[in-house]
């Protein structure tokens, strides 16, 4: 019998233990790229504890509303895990346990050196008309359901049985059940802008897109340092969407030439990585109030040791001249600080460690510390560029948030700074100004 393509799902995340600080799904995030891949649209997800009528009614909504639920958890052997039971009551479907999970589950105990607890009994129980989905990773097998014209995927929690068991399942069946329609997406990373200002600039040129042969859709979404613009397109055939999307970016980056830092996932480390490799340049760092954490960043990134020579913490007034040769009277005049202060750290990592590139960045992280004038969020960021004598650039900026996220802004833009000089490119005047 022939039914619909499923083209519409949602996500149940079951587990107490989610819904504490300690724990976070990140089953979720992978599902969605997964059924995004072939051309599913997941609608909503939620995260449910080890609740039997909260995870009743949370099913019925879902499956009333979708053509696939995909539930991740509770598929245990223990009293809590209740998916599998709640479920099939849900359907009106019996449970029945099958031999030969039963069997598998203990051969996964026997292999070491157990004897199966009868309480995994419980793993083996499916519901009438269910297909199980083997786990080789774990002793909880997944199960798919049709019913009523959509499907139901039960998949365990953790991610390395979940992840394997998603993939066979998509490949195995439900790759074929999604209609054969592509979703493909973009991510374009922008730098030195702010959200507004983005929108203002790219929606005249984006706000066309959904009328074309082949609709493109947009999402705008800022994070710490960087706003991304997200393009996503459908259709049967992969060389015309992707084309399309590839026509999007570049009409973004026609207004947005010197800002749009990548548009195939790298991050600003990993740019800037491969621009310092293209010309064979090596960077050191100076770091007052982000500890480290500019260095962190390149050094995020597998390879970095071609081109990340050394860092210096230098957070005390006398570190900054101990380690760095800042002059005491340069502090005294300006203030740790300053921009003068920022570019002679910058030229001194550079001078010391005989390379390309040095940054040098302090300010104020906060909370406290702060003054009328150099306020919290106020970070001065210098960077000196040259194989010779260096191109000093440097610049004061007013970072919104709290610590981390003024720590992380102050790390980010450094290196955005760096990939502009080596780019050739300008900053702008509204750098994470509102």
């Amino acid at each position: 019998m022939s039914r619909a393509a499923i083209q519409r799902a949602a996500i149940l995340a079951v587990g107490s233990e989610l819904l504490t600080a300690s724990r976070i799904d990140t089953n979720s995030l992978f599902i969605t790229s997964a059924l995004n891949a072939i051309g599913i649209d997941v609608l909503f997800k939620a995260v449910i504890g080890d609740d039997r009528a909260e995870l009743a009614q949370f099913f019925d909504f879902a499956r009333r509303r979708v053509d696939l639920v995909v539930l991740t958890g509770g598929l245990g052997p223990t009293d809590d895990d209740l998916t599998r039971e709640v479920v099939a009551a849900q359907l009106g479907l019996p449970l029945a346990e099958d031999p030969t999970v039963t069997a598998l589950i203990a051969q996964r105990f026997a292999a070491r050196g157990w004897k199966m607890p009868e309480i995994n009994r419980r793993q083996a129980m499916v519901p009438q008309g269910g297909v199980v989905l083997p786990n080789p990773n774990g002793t909880a097998p997944g199960l798919w359901i049709d019913s009523d014209g959509g499907a139901v995927a039960l998949l365990p929690g953790p991610p390395r049985e979940m992840k394997p068991m998603l993939e066979q399942l998509i490949a195995d069946r439900l790759g074929a059940m999604a209609g054969g329609t592509l979703l493909l997406r973009r991510v374009l990373k922008i730098a030195g802008r702010s959200e507004s200002r983005v929108e203002e600039l790219a929606q005249p040129v984006y706000g066309p897109w959904r009328t074309r042969t082949t609709p493109i859709e947009t999402t705008i979404l800022a994070t710490p340092g960087q706003i991304e613009l997200h393009l996503s397109a459908r259709g049967v055939d992969q060389e015309t969407v992707s084309g399309a999307l590839q026509r999007a970016v570049d009409e973004i980056r026609a207004v947005l030439p010197h800002d749009v830092f990548s548009d195939d996932e790298r991050s600003i480390e990993g740019v800037l990585g491969e621009l310092l490799v293209a010309r064979g340049w090596r960077i050191a760092l100076a770091e007052s109030c982000t500890g480290g954490l500019a260095t962190s960043k390149l050094t995020d990134v597998s390879g970095s040791s071609a081109y990340v020579d050394r860092s210096v913490v230098a957070y005390s007034n006398a570190s900054k001249t101990e380690l760095l040769g800042v002059p005491p009277s340069l502090i005294a005049t300006h203030g740790a600080v300053s921009e003068p202060v920022a570019a002679a750290m910058a030229r001194a990592i550079r001078a010391q460690a005989g390379v390309e590139v040095g940054i040098g960045i302090t300010g104020v992280a906060g909370p406290t510390g702060g003054t009328d004038a150099k306020p919290v969020g106020m970070v001065c960021i210098a960077a000196a560029v040259g194989a010779g004598e260096p191109e000093v650039s440097v610049k004061t900026f007013k970072f919104p948030g709290n610590r981390e996220l003024i720590k992380t802004f102050a790390a980010f833009t450094a290196l955005d700074v760096v990939r502009r000089m080596l780019l050739g490119s300008p900053a702008n005047a509204d750098w994470f100004q509102k």
